[in-house]
């Protein structure tokens, strides 16, 4: 993970100075269903989670990125959104509670592929009844390939995540396709599903 979070946190300081808050085409999609109680996985700069707070949500943000945290607790401190800061390895983090929303934005495809699929795991187990999971991953055909260290990434397939919400009503599942550097490509699948 040292490799993509040393990536993330230099594109966050890099943010951070230049005040890019907006929210990606991704956490803009999503973020209607980012209510209640609210657990954003890999939140980065925390722009999904600082706009949900905003909305009335009670939400905790957990990620690797010291930027990162420092930016999310220092605006909930500000704006009394009193969202919760976690800096942590999002690998070891074990989720204790239920919530309405738990979001991944970005993160499943940062580690192999057992260890992507126990947390999406246990994600779903923590979501509840009535509540959302939000996923977003980097599907096969991506072929830009800086962020991640080798070994420690997984590319989902393409109908993996809706195949993975048997019995959930998915509201929302699309595939994108982005340019990236050097004539690469980034092939994204988004599915927001509802736990019945």
């Amino acid at each position: 993970m040292n490799r993509s979070v040393d990536f993330f946190d230099t594109q966050f300081r890099k943010q951070v100075a230049s005040r890019d808050f907006a929210l990606n085409p991704f956490e803009a999609a999503v973020l209607p269903f980012v209510c209640g109680r609210v657990l954003d996985l890999g939140c980065g700069l925390g722009n999904l989670s600082i706009a949900a707070a905003r909305n009335g949500a009670r939400v905790t943000a957990v990620d690797a990125s010291a930027t990162a945290m420092v930016r999310i607790a220092d605006v909930s401190r500000e704006e009394n959104l009193g969202i919760a800061a976690v800096l942590t390895d999002v690998t070891t983090y074990r989720i204790a509670d239920v919530y309405d929303a738990v979001v991944a934005i970005g993160l499943l495809m940062f580690m192999p592929r057992d260890p992507a699929l126990d947390l999406l795991a246990e994600m779903k187990a923590h979501v509840a009844h009535g509540g959302v999971a939000i996923i977003n991953v980097l599907i096969e055909g991506t072929t830009y390939m800086d962020m991640f260290q080798p070994g420690a990434y997984y590319l989902f397939r393409r109908d993996e995540l809706e195949r993975s919400f048997t019995g959930w009503k998915i509201e929302l599942a699309r595939r994108e396709s982005f340019d990236a550097p050097g004539g690469t490509k980034k092939e994204f699948s988004t599915v927001v599903a509802r736990r019945p």
